[in-house]
This record gives C-alpha cells, structure tokens and sequence, in this order.
C-alpha cells in the first residue's frame, strides 16, 4: 500500500496548519532520537515524520503533493532536496523544547542531479545521526559551530524607550553566566537581540553559538504603548471640558507639561503631543504622546448643584 503522509501524521487531508503542526510535535517528541538512542527503527520513524511534516506544512507542496495522492508518487517527482527545501528542521526542534537537530554549523552531502554533475545542500538529520549524511559522507571532524541560545529578558516601559544596559546572568551548561547587555532606545515586545559568540561552545574547535534576547516589555501603570506613540488618559469635570481648560500632563521622562483644553472639549477626545513618544529603531520616526479626554460626570449632586443643573438643562445644556 503507498505510504500517505497524511497517515504518517494522523491526521485528516482536511487538517488544519495548527492540527498538523500539533500532531507532528506529538510524534517528534516520542521519536525524537534523544529519547530513543541507538534506534534504528526510531531513526527512520523520525525521519518519515519530518518528511510528511515538510511537505504537509507548506501550503504549496501540500497542494502538489494532493495531487498526486501518495508518498511514492509524489517523491518520483521531487528529490529529498526539493522536500525538505526551505524547511528549518532546527528551528522547528528548539520551538518544541529540543536543542536542534545539528550539533551546530552546516552540514552537506551531495546528490546527483539529473543533468549531471552534483550539488552539496543541508542534511537535516546530520546531527541527529552522528553525522551520516545520504551520500554516506562523513563530516564528524569538521569544526562546527556551537547551538544557538535563548534568554527571556522584561524590561521597563522606561527602558524599553530610552535603552539602558543590563546585567543578566544565566546558566550556561555547567556554569553562570553573566553577560552586559545593551538594549537599544525604542525596543519593543517580541523583539529579538543577537548576541554573536555568547552561545554554546563549539565542537572541534568550532566558534561559539549566538545567544538570542527574547524581549518582553512589562505593563506601565501610567502609560500605554502602541508602535513609537504612548498614550495616557487624564479626566476633566464637565465644566473643564465645557469652558475649556489647562491641565499638567505626566511624560514619561519624569517632567510634566502644561497642556490647554479648548472650550467644548468632547469624552474621549484625543490631544497629540508631537514628539513625544518612542524613538524609532534604526532611523524610523520618533512617535507622538496621545492624551486621552474622560469627562467625570459627579455621581452626587449637592441641592445647589441639583437647582444649577436644572438651570443649565432649562437653558438647553
């Protein structure tokens, strides 16, 4: 019977993107060669799996891989080169927890083509297998790069717009590390900083890994960030809003700035403050300071107040 990815995975040829990454990492951390050393029979699972997985999770060989309905049929057309082409086996293994597939660095083998002579391209599975390429090529002596690391790192809404140094300190394999890290003015959440050399050592004399700083900007009680603009919210009585106004307005450097309402100032008005906000990241435009208008309607009216209200409601206001 030809062998059908979608069987491979378990899951429906109506699978969503989400279900076949989901099933997939289900199956890499069973068969994943770490759990199962020295298992031939793990190996080969493993590599069925991926290879389902790299078609199956790319939209476009999905579709070319429908049409042909099989395994089988489909790899007649495409060599493991084309399957796996554009397919980081590495990254995808350090989202779910494992160190990669390679040990570090690039390894190759050759394959012949159609039209004569040979073309080196990535193994994915070298480092999972102590090196075997398909080509039966050994590259276990090569120097090769060390594994990449990762560091969650929260700053301050302050550090985040204005960049600061850090001191962070982490466990790197059988010690601590402490490394000075410099965070650039107008960072943001889900930003990434790479550190060259401040990886994994290497193996055989390779250079060191990249350590990656995951950047996670913590809530402010004040102000509120959205791309390079900050927004904060000031409440005004009714009369502030119906006269008009002057108000000091916080910034987010420690000063204050004066700022005028104009008579008739509407609830939920918004007065910009140019120039005012974050710096942009490599030359982009610094953003603006946005202050949001509440208008305070008193929940208790004094008998005065009460009679005044009614003037004013007599009077059409």
């Amino acid at each position: 019977m030809a062998e059908d990815y979608y069987q491979v995975l378990g899951v429906g040829k109506k699978a969503t993107a989400e279900e076949i990454k989901k099933a997939y990492r289900k199956l890499a951390v069973k068969w994943h060669p770490d759990k199962n050393p020295d298992n031939k029979a793990a190996e080969e699972k493993f590599k069925k799996i991926s290879e389902a997985y790299a078609v199956l999770s790319d939209p476009k060989k999905r579709e070319e891989y429908d049409t042909f309905g099989s395994a089988d049929q489909f790899r007649q057309q495409y060599s493991q080169e084309d399957i796996f082409r554009g397919f980081d086996l590495d990254e995808i293994l350090r989202s779910f927890g494992f160190g990669g597939a390679r040990a570090g660095g690039r390894t190759t083998f050759r394959t012949s083509r159609s039209g004569g002579g040979f073309q080196d391209y990535d193994d994915p599975f070298a480092g999972l297998f102590g090196g075997r390429g398909a080509g039966g090529r050994q590259y276990a002596n090569m120097p090769q790069k060390g594994q990449d690391a990762e560091y969650n790192l929260s700053i301050s809404l302050e550090e985040s717009v204005f960049g600061t140094d850090k001191k962070i300190s982490f466990q790197m394999e059988n010690r601590i590390e402490d490394i000075n890290v410099k965070i650039p003015a107008g960072i943001s959440t889900g930003k990434k900083l790479r550190l060259p050399g401040k990886g994994l050592p290497g193996y055989n004399g390779g250079p060191h890994g990249d350590l990656y700083l995951n950047i996670n900007v913590l809530p402010h009680p004040i102000f509120a960030r959205d791309g390079n603009d900050l927004y904060i919210e000031k409440t005004i009585k009714f009369s502030q809003a119906a006269l008009g106004t002057s108000i000091d307005v916080p910034t987010l450097d420690g000063t204050s700035k004066r700022l005028k309402i104009a008579p008739g100032t509407q609830n939920n008005t918004k007065i910009r403050m140019k120039g005012f906000g974050v710096p942009g990241l490599k030359g982009a435009a610094k953003g603006d300071q946005y202050i949001k208008i509440s208008i305070e309607v008193p929940k208790k009216l004094t008998d005065k107040q009460i009679k005044l209200v009614e003037q004013l409601a007599q009077e059409g206001i």
